[in-house]
């Protein structure tokens, strides 16, 4: 997929989240630019890579098969500094896409 239809996708996936008004962690919201300013404020985000995972299971059919997630926080247990034994996630399917 391009990068710009990964964005759209993204972008279609916060307004849905927004309507069914749950509200997403400022890192779901931040541009690659943003990003590139944090500091190790933000390695937790990254160690446990939260954020947004767009996939079409490699078959180049997104509105057919795919998946849309967000991972708002997630633990490692071979890590002590991130020792949380839960995720916590969100999975978006559109109408009539299939997730295999």
């Amino acid at each position: 997929m391009k990068r710009s239809e990964v964005n759209k996708i993204i972008m279609d996936a916060i307004r849905f989240i927004e309507e069914h008004k749950f509200a997403l962690p400022p890192f779901a919201h931040w541009t690659p630019e943003d990003w590139k300013e944090k500091g190790p404020e933000c390695d937790e985000i990254r160690d446990n890579m939260l954020g947004w995972d767009v996939t079409d299971y490699g078959l180049g059919k997104f509105d057919e098969v795919g998946l849309v997630l967000v991972t708002i926080r997630n633990g490692n247990q071979k890590d002590p500094k991130y020792k949380k034994p839960y995720a916590e996630k969100l999975l978006i399917s559109r109408e009539n896409q299939v997730c295999p």
